[in-house]
């Protein structure tokens, strides 16, 4: 039997503002009464005609694929910069991998897959090329001017640097997808933010005219984007490390959480060859993180008798977590990752000139705008010292690994042509 629910869309007939049909609920299954529920979604800054057969999260997620940023994430590194290999991790392939994990764990927890999906998919575009290592060094040299914040700028390429429609900038999201990717770390602010860090410009600034609630956790949907972050690059990280021989499996076979892993699948599968190992052990780590929290957070669900997503933003913890158990794992495969993944000659080499490459082009084309592209020259011609460094901030952040060795070497080899 179908359910039938009331579905709001805009006319076509700009007289009419709104009005609703029957129709079948083809956006998903039952949602839990703490889920994020399109039909009650507090809308998009910019009012438009929702559509007639997609709800407003699974459009949401369809402009995010659809976005020159979701693009660009194809040569952005994780770790490896795109030339080491075509085996390894990108930011794309990395929010694919979060996406597919977050989908799972929402059903599971019949939360709307669609929301946390488009948060999945979204919540890396704001990453600089080369990594960390890039925006440490963007950070840097921007500290004169308000430093800079891969979060902040997710939420500026989402309401201001993508130019697709006519009567808007960026993607008109709704409120909670763009709460969900500002909130990703948790609350910004009061009591219970971890830190008190001040505002990145870019967040005060939307947050004054579209309010986030940045004092509050994200909904449900968002924490599990955010969670299963952590899942994907733990677990793919270690995938990547082995491969790339910067340690072996018996390196790692003491490190909680991947040592029993690697023992369950010996004992299930015997000796098999190092690569189907290696995927094995990498599946087992995810099945045994995607489980803890499924286990954990309904624990807390029910102990915190939340019944809205109102609720759930106003706890002062969040509901989707690891156990005790796992944090402790979690926090050890990090440490582990650290020293020999991280900080390992092979990648340190990379992110030496990682960052050298942006501090550099940031530095040059701050006090020569005339060396940008026409579009972006005329741009920074007709703002101040500060708009001008946010203006090269963008472009630099916008640029793909490839792009910027490529842009890097055109400036500064004086035979490149």
């Amino acid at each position: 039997m179908r359910r039938t629910r009331t579905l709001p869309y805009m006319s076509s007939d700009p007289a009419d503002l709104r009005h609703s049909i029957a129709a079948p609920d083809h956006f998903g299954p039952v949602l839990a009464p703490f889920a994020c529920d399109p039909f009650l979604t507090r809308g998009r800054l910019h009012t438009e005609a929702e559509s007639s057969y997609r709800s407003c999260y699974q459009r949401d997620r369809d402009r995010i694929i659809h976005s020159s940023a979701f693009r660009r994430l194809k040569h952005k590194t994780q770790v490896f910069v795109y030339h080491e290999g075509d085996y390894y991790r990108t930011r794309l392939t990395h929010s694919l991998e979060v996406a597919q994990i977050a989908r799972t764990v929402a059903r599971a927890l019949n939360l709307n897959e669609d929301l946390a999906e488009a948060l999945a998919l979204a919540h890396d575009f704001g990453h600089t090329p080369f990594g960390h290592a890039g925006e440490d060094a963007l950070d840097a040299s921007m500290t004169p001017y308000g430093g800079f914040d891969h979060n902040a700028q997710t939420l500026r390429i989402l309401t201001k640097l993508e130019e697709r429609y006519p009567k808007f900038d960026g993607l008109n999201l709704t409120w909670e997808t763009l709460e969900g990717v500002v909130k990703h770390n948790g609350p910004l602010t009061g009591d219970k933010a971890e830190t008190d860090r001040a505002i990145p410009a870019a967040i005060a600034e939307y947050a004054a005219q579209h309010d986030l609630e940045l004092d509050t956790f994200a909904g449900a949907e968002a924490q599990v984007a955010a969670i299963c972050d952590d899942i994907a690059y733990n677990s793919h990280d270690i995938d990547d490390g082995l491969r790339a021989g910067l340690f072996d499996l018996g390196d790692i076979a003491d490190v909680p959480l991947v040592g029993p892993a690697i023992s369950q699948v010996l004992e299930t599968h015997g000796d098999i060859d190092r690569p189907r190992l290696i995927h094995a052990v990498i599946s087992q780590i995810i099945g045994t993180m995607v489980s803890d929290v499924l286990s954990e957070t309904r624990r807390r669900l029910a102990h915190a008798h939340v019944g809205t997503p109102k609720e759930v933003r106003s706890l002062d913890h969040p509901v989707v977590a690891f156990s005790s158990e796992i944090q402790t794992a979690d926090r050890a495969v990090k440490v582990f990752l650290l020293e020999n993944m991280y900080r390992h000659h092979r990648v340190n080499r990379m992110t030496s000139k990682a960052r050298r490459v942006v501090s550099e082009m940031f530095k040059l084309l701050l006090h020569e705008p005339e060396l940008l592209p026409t579009e972006w020259r005329a741009r920074a011609e007709a703002k101040d010292e500060n708009g001008r460094a946010r203006l090269i901030a963008d472009y630099i952040a916008g640029m793909t690994d490839r792009y910027a060795l490529e842009l890097h070497r055109k400036l500064f080899d004086p035979e490149a042509r």
